[in-house]
């Protein structure tokens, strides 16, 4: 099962339905191919506590994620996504329009919009449009040492997922899949 590594905070709003995209760079460890959706319709969000999260999140009130994971923390998985449609964007006007669906704020954005190496140009982000599903039952893991590291995707081959319910109805998706596909065109 693919897992993918994201923010708690992020990982919260995706499963409470407050947001249904991923924009992504990449984490400096994704090899000379850099970050890709590539071939990947499902996973599992993975939540980290790295990075300083609240203040790179446009989110009323005070967010301190708790410390990050040590070998041996039970790490709980309890949201599968699937990909809808995937997009990789170059202009950063579409970029903005987008601000009001999703946590990050636009000074987060804009700096993994602008940054370049390992492999990934400036001037392009990643952008995933997602459908989140509760697990119909959540996952517990250990952490080991081999899930680590500034990377975003994880495989776990012990891992299967069934969803259950989606987070959000499907005529709130579809709007959004609407303004996200007005936005793109």
């Amino acid at each position: 099962m693919h897992c993918f590594k994201e923010w708690q905070i992020i990982c919260e709003a995706l499963r409470e339905g407050r947001q249904s995209l991923i924009l992504r760079k990449g984490g400096i460890h994704e090899g000379s191919g850099g970050f890709s959706f590539a071939n990947i319709s499902e996973f599992v969000l993975f939540p980290t506590r790295f990075h300083a999260q609240g203040n790179l999140v446009n989110l009323p009130g005070e967010f301190t994620p708790g410390k990050e994971w040590e070998i041996g923390d039970q790490v709980l998985f309890d949201t599968l996504c699937q990909v809808t449609q995937t997009y990789e964007l170059t202009d950063w006007k579409q970029v903005q329009a987008l601000n009001d669906l999703h946590l990050w704020s636009e000074d987060c954005i804009k700096d993994r919009f602008d940054w370049e190496g390992k492999g990934m140009a400036s001037g392009k982000i990643h952008l995933a449009l997602i459908r989140a599903y509760k697990l119909a039952t959540p996952i517990t893991i250990n952490y080991a040492k081999n899930l680590g590291g500034c990377r975003s995707w994880v495989e776990l081959a012990e891992m299967s997922a069934k969803a259950s319910d989606p987070v959000i109805s499907d005529t709130a998706f579809a709007a959004i899949e609407a303004e996200v596909s007005a936005i793109t065109s």
